[in-house]
């Protein structure tokens, strides 16, 4: 009769956490394709691909445009295709907290209409980027919501993961945050190079190297900050193990973000790959140092 209970009381609570872990595995699902998106984007721009579809939101016209397709067709359409499938996948995410709300934490379908609102501005932003032809500004800002969006995603599925506090943290919590809102500014500095052609043209006849000294400037603090982070993480006493790990990921995308930064200043942006890495590896460098805090966070107020 007790095991009967037991088992009627685990298979509910089994039930209770179904909704949790559905919408936690959608949206580590969502950010994969996030930065996936975001690794396409930036090799349909050093692949001069951004315009390869005339018109939009369609491209020439039809869904699969098979007659036009080549190498720049297909990075441009296939990157609005995956755009398209996370747009639906952030409306099926904010359906389901809607619709579970009641077994899901308060602050969750608020989070998932944010979510909406990025990823509707930020198809917005990418039909300006074709309608006003690849203007700089639209195209920085057009990555910097991309991101932003990223790291939404990240927030909420680390915010869903369950974490046992040790109450260790210090000021980790305080360094990691500054320490992503850094590396997010760097890599808007990033954006705003590439969009802008900086680094070409400031070898080529001194235009636009403020921009491009501006890039350079801002490794220092983003690169003392991260460094803070691995630091304070591997000198902390018993610190959660997921935060250790997380620290010493940010250390490993570091050192891999210098030296693609290094090859590609080096080469002149010439080797496409390398360009495409170097803005993979700072996204994933940013959703790292993302990660960390929200944990160092969750630690410090399950602590107090």
């Amino acid at each position: 009769m007790a095991n009967s209970v037991l088992n009627k009381l685990n298979a509910a609570a089994e039930v209770q956490r179904q909704p949790k872990d559905v919408i936690r595995g959608l949206v580590w699902k969502m950010a994969v394709a996030t930065w996936l998106l975001m690794a396409v984007g930036s090799a349909t721009r050093v692949m001069n691909a951004g315009l390869a579809c005339p018109d939009w939101p369609l491209c020439y016209g039809q869904l699969i445009p098979a007659a036009q397709m080549n190498l720049q067709v297909f990075l441009e359409w296939f990157h609005r295709l995956d755009a398209a499938a996370i747009g639906l996948s952030a409306i099926a995410l904010l359906g389901l907290s809607v619709f579970y709300r009641s077994r899901l934490p308060s602050w969750l379908p608020f989070a998932s209409a944010g979510a909406v609102f990025l990823i509707v501005f930020q198809g917005v932003l990418g039909g300006l980027t074709v309608t006003q032809l690849l203007r700089f500004d639209i195209v920085t800002a057009h990555l910097g919501t991309a991101l932003l969006f990223f790291c939404a995603l990240l927030a909420i599925g680390f915010m869903l993961t369950p974490y046992e506090a040790t109450g260790n943290t210090g000021k980790l919590a305080w360094v990691s945050s500054i320490a992503a809102l850094l590396v997010y500014l760097q890599s808007l500095l990033g954006a705003l190079v590439g969009s802008r052609w900086a680094l070409h043209q400031c070898l080529g006849s001194s235009e636009l190297c403020s921009v491009m000294n501006s890039h350079i400037a801002g490794i220092v603090p983003a690169t003392a900050a991260t460094l803070a982070v691995t630091v304070m993480a591997w000198r902390q006493p018993a610190l959660n193990s997921n935060l250790r790990k997380l620290g010493n990921w940010a250390s490993v995308c570091l050192i891999a973000q210098l030296v693609l930064g290094l090859a590609t200043f080096r080469l002149h942006l010439q080797v496409e790959p390398l360009t495409v890495a170097h803005q993979a590896v700072g996204a994933a460098l940013l959703g790292t140092l993302v990660a960390f805090s929200i944990l160092a966070w969750r630690d410090r107020v399950l602590s107090a």
